[in-house]
C-alpha cells in the first residue's frame, strides 16, 4: 500500500468523470464498525473559504446512520477500476451483507484528531472529509419539478453533507 498525502489544490482529478462515470465509495464508521456505499452523485468545490465535498445519501441508506454518528467520512475513488465491486456496494445493504468481505475491499483506518476515517487500500485517490453541514433536500426547493418525478416519486429524499477536505491521499 503506497499512498502519499497531497495538497488538495494540486489535485488534477476530473470529478465529473470520477464521480459520475467511475463512481466513488462514501464510507463512515469507527474501528468497530463501518459501512460504505457507492455514489455517482456529489461534487467538490470551495465553500465558506474551505475546500469541500458534497455527498448525497438517501434517507433509506444504512450508510446514513454511520454518517450521522461520526465526524468524518471518506470518498474513495478507484479510477474506473473495481466497477463490479462498486456495483455490489451500491446494490446491497450493509444491513444484510458484509459488503467489504464480499467484495474483497481492504479497509485502512486512519486516526484524525481522535476520530476514525476509513478508506480502502485499492483506491487511487481518497478524500478525508470532516462534516460541516447537513441538510435534507426538500421538495419545496425544486424549481424544475420534473426532478421530483424522476428522482423522488417514492419520497426517499437525500441528505446532503458538506465536508471539509482535511486530507487528500493519492496512490503512488
Amino acid at each position: 500500500m503506497n499512498f502519499t498525502s497531497t495538497e488538495v489544490s494540486k489535485l488534477d482529478t476530473n470529478f465529473f468523470n470520477a464521480i459520475g462515470n467511475d463512481w466513488m465509495l462514501i464510507t463512515a464508521g469507527n474501528t468497530d464498525k463501518i459501512n460504505t456505499m457507492t455514489a455517482s452523485w456529489g461534487g467538490s468545490g470551495v465553500l465558506w473559504g474551505k475546500n469541500v465535498t458534497f455527498a448525497f445519501v438517501r434517507q433509506s441508506r444504512y450508510t446514513l446512520e454511520f454518517l450521522d454518528k461520526n465526524d468524518y467520512y471518506t470518498l474513495s475513488f478507484f479510477g474506473g477500476n473495481l466497477k463490479k465491486e462498486l456495483a455490489y456496494c451500491g446494490k446491497y445493504s450493509g444491513r444484510d451483507v458484509d459488503k467489504i468481505k464480499e467484495t474483497g475491499l481492504i479497509p485502512v483506518n486512519e486516526n484524525i484528531d481522535g476520530s476514525n476515517a476509513t478508506y480502502f487500500e485499492q483506491a487511487e485517490l481518497v478524500l478525508v472529509c470532516k462534516k460541516l453541514y447537513k441538510q435534507t433536500i426538500g421538495l419545496d426547493g425544486f424549481i424544475d419539478e420534473s426532478i421530483i418525478d424522476a428522482q423522488y416519486s417514492n419520497g426517499d429524499l437525500h441528505e446532503m453533507f458538506v465536508g471539509e477536505i482535511v486530507k487528500a491521499i493519492k496512490r503512488v
